[in-house]
């Protein structure tokens, strides 16, 4: 897989690339590339925003220095591979679209800035647009990390073990439900035990409580 982060601010992604899955996705062969916006724009010393129609605050991303990115990153044709620009407004991060965005072969990310991107790199150059939740950030490199971190454990030996992301929160294993509560040593602390059922060894037991208990934290989000 392929994954290109179109972004003011490349440098913010340096931490995020030494984390150890990312890391070892990259050493099975996938790849992760960080886009200076600026690099391409068509305008003067830098330009990549202007002031919006109609008047209001702050200041919009243009849309030919979104296309002069692509244009150049890509030979003039990004219809090939999903363009993903991250926004407030965008269609709700969650386990089902980062499993579907994992099988592409190649994705690119926008990252917004400002007041976002003029409307039409959402109508016209992007494929989808992606919100991680229904509040607002200074721009779009933090929801980048997130989608890149939930699309990147899905890969097959970027956890070290390829059991790791089968049975997590919201995956079909748990029936789209939170994960199940966990526990460690000491067995008991300030009079607070273990389960018992998890000391048991029963392990059939053992699934059916943490399917109950997936299932309880599903009921109290509802």
């Amino acid at each position: 897989m392929r994954i290109d982060v179109f972004t003011l601010f490349p440098g913010w992604f340096d931490w995020f690339a030494q984390q150890r899955h990312v890391r070892n996705a990259v050493g099975l062969g996938h790849e992760l590339h960080f886009v200076d916006l600026r690099a391409t724009t068509p305008l003067g010393a830098g330009q990549v925003d202007d002031t919006p129609y109609g008047g209001g605050a702050g200041m919009v991303i243009r849309v030919d220095v979104v296309e002069a990115a692509l244009a150049a990153r890509y030979d003039e044709d990004s219809s090939s591979r999903r363009v993903v620009a991250l926004a407030a407004g965008g269609r709700p991060l969650d386990d089902s679209l980062a499993s579907e965005l994992a099988t592409e072969a190649d994705l690119a990310l926008v990252c917004g800035r400002y007041e976002g991107f003029d409307e039409r790199v959402h109508e016209h150059l992007a494929t989808d647009v992606v919100s991680i939740g229904p509040y607002v950030l200074s721009g779009g490199e933090l929801a980048a990390m997130v989608l890149c971190d939930t699309v990147i454990r899905k890969l097959p030996g970027a956890l070290g073990h390829e059991d790791s992301a089968l049975e997590e929160s919201f995956t079909p294993a748990l029936e789209g439900a939170p994960e199940y509560p966990h526990y460690t040593r000491p067995a008991g602390w300030r009079g607070h035990s273990v389960p018992e059922v998890l000391l048991s060894g029963d392990h059939a037991r053992i699934r059916e409580w943490r399917l109950e208990r997936s299932r309880d934290r599903a009921a109290r989000r509802s």
